[in-house]
């Protein structure tokens, strides 16, 4: 009778304990200093001139576009955009001030729950590729300069599908568990022992710019690890480590040298491709001189990953390399030269370049079979692009030349296999090697 009421009695505790952190973790009170009494469709005014420019900088710096426009939309934050995920496609949804499709009947407290908090207007738990584990650290000003800058863009009537995930990520109430164990339902808190330039940096990296929804390692239910801001795979890309490794991260840039990556899309040895492409061009070229420096001291503040640099191969020990060497002759000098130096602010050098060392080589298979284009900038608007070579390469052949890439001009990494080309070339649904006639 003693063992069975002291089991009820743990069990009555443990139930207590859960509920008071799935209340504490659920709680959005914080979000009740927003009004209740205009709706987003409602314009602003031309005394809320100055909030609405400062949303909009909110927005650039949040990256709203990037999800919530379809690429090469004219449709403005309209949504329909499928996010991939390892468990789905989640349709980002329509965000302007639309009545019927949009969040137009919604408050500034409904846009502030949503955003900091992943609640829908009727309660509904939302997916965090909406990353309101990142946007829970805006503060109120932000917030409420967020809202009146979207009070301000066109409505577009625009009906965004439902996102259809399958069992069990289609039960949204299953979020409550995911938000127990990765949402910290607090705000940015900044560090008095840091300089006020660290603090923005550190603001703007956790809260708006969202670096870790990319940049830190997802767990196998989507949440992040502990490896912050140490690489992560994107399917088709990897998101490279941005922490202070000097051979896989930033460790070897110079602060001006990140400053210009994010404002130009390339600096010295890198040019953004692929998403971050997308996030340079739409998002951190635009960022004041003082935030993208804010940014850069922050990185490379923040702890650099343990990734020791292995021994290279060489051509002199691996015919896999002497292939590779033979291809990059034929094919990729002409823009990325012998030493591999490349071309600055046009095609990417190749010696001594972090990005191509990561463990996971997404990023390089994905860019010889399908190409690509650098970031678009105001600073650079000529940047260059790189075709597709999946017509003309085997599976052999891209995995030869990845693995040449990754261990010349003082680079090393493991060897690329053709198995890995293979399922990235399935991925992206590229075409075989044409068949020589």
């Amino acid at each position: 009778m003693k063992k069975t009421r002291l089991i009820a009695g743990v069990a009555l505790v443990a139930a207590a304990v859960a509920a008071a952190l799935l209340w504490q973790n659920g709680n959005t009170s914080a979000d009740n200093v927003a009004s209740n009494d205009v709706l987003t469709s409602q314009p602003p005014t031309a005394a809320d001139a100055a909030a609405v420019e400062r949303g909009r900088y909110v927005s650039i710096a949040s990256d709203c576009t990037a999800c919530h426009t379809v690429p090469e939309s004219k449709q403005h934050m309209a949504g329909g955009y499928a996010i991939s995920t390892p468990f789905g496609g989640i349709y980002a949804s329509n965000i302007t001030p639309d009545t019927a499709t949009g969040i137009g009947s919604w408050t500034e407290r409904d846009f502030f729950r949503a955003v900091r908090h992943g609640k829908g207007k009727e309660g509904e738990n939302l997916y965090p590729a909406m990353p309101y584990n990142a946007y829970v650290k805006l503060t109120d000003q932000d917030m409420h300069d967020l809202w009146m800058y979207m009070r301000s863009v066109q409505p577009i009537h625009n009906a965004v599908p439902e996102t259809q995930l399958g069992f069990p990520y289609n039960i949204r109430l299953a979020m409550m568990g995911w938000n127990l164990l990765f949402f910290k339902n607090e705000g940015f808190k900044p560090d008095p022992s840091q300089s006020a330039e660290w603090n923005r940096g550190a603001y703007l990296v956790e809260g708006p710019e969202h670096c870790a929804a990319c940049h830190t390692a997802k767990n196998i239910i989507g949440g992040d690890t502990s490896d912050y801001l140490q690489g992560s795979n994107l399917g088709e890309w990897h998101a490279p480590d941005i922490t202070p490794n000097h051979y896989t991260g930033i460790g070897s840039w110079s602060q001006q040298q990140v400053v210009d990556y994010l404002k130009l899309g390339s600096n010295h040895v890198a040019v953004a491709s692929g998403p971050m492409a997308e996030a340079v061009t739409n998002s951190t070229q635009h960022l004041t001189d003082a935030d993208l420096n804010a940014i850069a001291v922050y990185l490379k503040s923040v702890k650099p990953s343990a990734t020791q640099k292995p021994t290279a191969l060489t051509t002199a020990n691996s015919e896999q390399m002497k292939s590779g060497e033979n291809l990059y002759s034929v094919n990729c000098t002409a823009c990325h030269n012998s030493d591999g130096k490349g071309i600055p602010n046009l095609a990417a050098s190749l010696a001594n370049n972090p990005g191509l060392q990561a463990e996971d080589p997404s990023s390089i298979i994905t860019t010889v079979l399908q190409g690509g284009r650098g970031a678009v900038t105001v600073g650079n608007p000529t940047s260059g692009a790189m075709p597709a070579f999946a017509w003309k390469l085997s599976d052999d052949q891209v995995a030869a030349v990845a693995t040449y890439l990754r261990n010349s001009w003082g680079n090393a990494a493991p060897a690329v296999t053709a198995e890995e080309v293979a399922k990235t070339r399935k991925l992206l649904k590229a075409p075989e090697q044409m068949p020589e006639h």
